[in-house]
Order: C-alpha cells, then sequence, then structure tokens
C-alpha cells in the first residue's frame, strides 16, 4: 500500500463513490457470522467493556475481507477537532496514534452525513494521506455514534483492490456499529450511576462527619464563652457572637457544596481564615490566632475549598489538638515562593502528643484530597510532641479560578 507511482490529482467529488455500493451486488450474506459477532461483542461489554472497541475493529476485518482496519476516535480539542488512529489492524498497524484533521477527513464526511461512506484512492485529495507515503485502493467508512448523537467517531476499513466493498458490508458494519454504540452508551451510563452513588455516599459521609463537627465544636464555643463570662447574661451574649461567626464560616464551607449559594465570588486569603476560625477565639482579649502573610485573592471556586481545609483543621484542632486547651495558640502564616503559595498551620499548647497517627480520621483526608485533587498540591504533616504541623503547598495559578 506504499505509493509507488504519481497518480493524477482528483477533486473531492471523484474521491468518493459511495453510490458504487448500491451498484455492487452485495455477497450472500452470512447471518451466522454476523449473529455470533453480535454476540461477542455483548459478552464483552458485560465482563470485559475495555476490549469492545478492539474487538469491534478485529471482526469488521474479518467479515469485510479487508487488508486494514482501524478506528478514527473523535476529540473536540483542538478546535474545531481532530481524529485519533486507534486499534489499528493490518498493514496500517504501525500508524495507531497518529491524528488527522476533523475538517479535512474522510472521517469528517462521514460523521457529517451519518452514513456509510466509500472512497477510492483518497490520497489523491487529502495531502497528509499522500504525505505519509500510503496509497488507499478502496476504504469503507462508518460512522460511530453512542447513542443517536454523541460522535465517538468512525471505523474504517481499507481494501488492497478497487471495487472490493459492496453494499452487504456496508449494511453488516452499520449493524455492527449500532450495536457498539448502544452498548458502549450503556457502559458508560452504569459508570456514571456507578460514581453518581459514589458521590452520594461520599455525600453522606460529610453530612455525618459535619453533624458531628457541629456538636464537638459547639461544645468547645460553650465552655470557652463560660469561663470568660461574668454573668448568664454575659455568657449568652457571647456564645450567640460565636455562633454567628460559625455560621458565617459554614457559609463559606457550604459554597462549595451549593451553587446557588450568595458567598461573595472570590475573597481575600487573610479574611477568609479569619471568618473560619473567628468562633474559637477567646473572650480574655488574647488571640488564640496568629495570622500573617501577603495578600492571596481566591477565586469563587478556590475560596470555597480553601474555606474547607481551614474549617477542617480549626475543627481537627478543637477535637484533638491546640484548641482542647485554654492556653493553646496556633500560627498560620504563608508565603509565595517559586509561582506556589506555601502555607503553614502550627500548633502549640495541645495536648502532648506522644505519637504520629496511623491512620487519617475523616476530616485529615478530607483536606487532604481537597490540597491533593482540588489544587493539584501537596500536604505535609508533621507530628512533634509540641503540636502538629501542617504545610501546605498549591500552585499560585490554581487560586485564581
Amino acid at each position: 500500500m506504499l505509493i509507488q507511482e504519481v497518480l493524477p490529482k482528483l477533486t473531492v467529488a471523484d474521491v468518493f463513490i459511495t453510490h458504487e455500493l448500491d451498484r455492487r451486488a452485495p455477497k450472500k450474506a452470512d447471518y451466522l457470522q454476523e449473529k455470533l459477532a453480535l454476540q461477542d461483542l455483548a459478552a464483552r461489554m458485560v465482563d470485559h467493556p475495555e476490549d469492545v472497541l478492539p474487538r469491534f475493529v478485529d471482526l469488521a476485518l474479518e467479515m469485510t475481507g479487508g487488508v486494514s482496519a482501524g478506528l478514527s476516535l473523535y476529540e473536540d480539542n483542538p478546535a474545531p477537532g481532530i481524529f485519533r488512529w486507534q486499534y489499528l489492524r493490518g498493514v496500517l498497524a504501525p500508524f495507531n496514534g497518529a491524528t488527522t484533521p476533523r475538517e479535512f477527513s474522510p472521517c469528517g464526511i462521514t460523521l457529517d452525513r451519518n452514513a456509510p461512506v466509500l472512497a477510492s484512492h483518497p490520497e489523491r485529495v487529502y495531502d497528509w494521506i499522500a504525505n505519509a507515503n500510503i496509497i488507499i485502493p478502496e476504504v469503507l467508512l462508518v460512522p460511530l455514534y453512542l447513542g443517536d448523537r454523541v460522535p465517538l467517531g468512525t471505523l474504517w476499513i481499507v481494501s488492497d483492490q478497487e471495487g472490493h466493498f459492496d453494499s452487504g458490508h456496508a449494511r453488516a458494519m452499520t449493524e455492527l456499529a449500532a450495536f457498539v454504540g448502544i452498548a458502549l452508551r450503556m457502559v458508560r451510563s452504569e459508570q456514571r450511576l456507578h460514581q453518581a452513588l459514589e458521590e452520594q455516599e461520599m455525600l453522606t459521609l460529610e453530612m455525618s462527619h459535619r453533624i458531628n463537627n457541629l456538636f464537638v465544636v459547639t461544645e468547645g464555643m460553650i465552655r470557652i464563652s463560660a469561663k470568660g463570662a461574668a454573668s448568664k447574661d454575659e455568657f449568652a451574649e457571647n456564645l450567640s457572637d460565636r455562633l454567628h461567626a460559625f455560621a458565617r464560616a459554614h457559609a463559606l464551607v457550604r459554597a462549595s457544596f451549593s451553587p446557588n449559594s450568595s458567598v461573595p465570588r472570590g475573597s481575600e486569603l487573610r479574611d477568609m481564615i479569619r471568618t473560619i476560625v473567628a468562633p474559637h477565639e477567646a473572650d480574655n482579649g488574647r488571640y488564640r490566632f496568629s495570622i500573617k502573610g501577603p495578600p492571596i485573592h481566591c477565586g469563587e471556586h478556590a475560596s470555597n475549598s480553601i474555606a474547607l481545609i481551614f474549617h477542617e483543621l480549626a475543627t481537627n484542632a478543637v477535637k484533638y489538638g491546640a484548641l482542647r486547651e485554654e492556653e493553646g495558640h496556633i500560627v498560620i502564616d504563608w508565603r509565595r515562593e517559586d509561582g506556589n503559595l506555601i502555607l503553614h498551620w502550627i500548633e502549640h499548647g495541645g495536648p502532648p502528643i506522644e505519637m504520629a497517627p496511623e491512620t487519617l480520621n475523616f476530616g485529615s483526608t478530607l483536606v487532604q484530597n481537597t490540597v491533593t485533587r482540588r489544587f493539584n498540591g501537596t500536604l505535609d504533616c508533621e507530628w512533634p510532641r509540641e503540636g502538629m504541623i501542617a504545610t501546605i503547598t498549591i500552585p499560585i495559578e490554581r487560586l485564581s479560578v
């Protein structure tokens, strides 16, 4: 199939000869072979869905008698899109992974028509085929969709002889492609269902975690308010102020789960941190938090995640760390360095730490996942006797969104 001679240039109209499919008498259909092919794909869909597409190509090659076959899978980015050759079989297998343009390709025309297309010597129109030193006497292309609307790409089968493909080949491959599209759509729907169930389970665990935290934090606020109050009226006022501050802090955290939140779009890091830790400050005029660092503006989505991180760190400090003790103190500082935000959370004055925890609790896991997955950052924790130290590194560019 390598070009051995210079063929005259043709127009696109000359290259596409789909009308020839109806003129060529179909060979005797092998319905048993088609039935077995469908059963084969159905079995793989159930047990090994990742094998459906490569097996689809193998079956197409066997059933049509071509010399090469493969899939051109559609990718919409970069616009206006490309096709990536995958699961290539036969003489063109070395080109597996190659890409071709969406708007200048037989595959693009096949998707636009949403019907089988037959082409003869497309290398005489498409220079990217000729530049690869490939000659294609005839190629049958069949559109492949997920269901009815989502384009997955095209199946193509190459023959080394002109006049090879007929309407029977086109019919069988179209039916096989339709089945594959439905099968893959079912697989994706099942995957989305599993993902939704996992997310729902995660949200249930998160809700339970937050309810437990609410009791713990409220108990801590009552204890702090009672110690600094000279009367029941002062106690009630102090506790009310803390509860309102906690509600404002919780609103920041809740924004990450509520698309209709009225929280402002973006915040200064220092303002967010002060809002989150305000419910845990003492009434005796002594600040339990030292907060310092340069101005850092966080975008709307980043603000939600940052609020979640500090809410969990503060709650863990109330349950296990420095905020369990009246003399406990936390230093929060940050700096810019090499395009990153380097942030420290340093606890002092809590219960002495005898050893580092063997496993992370739910809140610590939530912080770690938020830092690594949401920000592509890192979280490092140290456990000296005097109190936990957390170092968070986040690319500055990830904070702007």
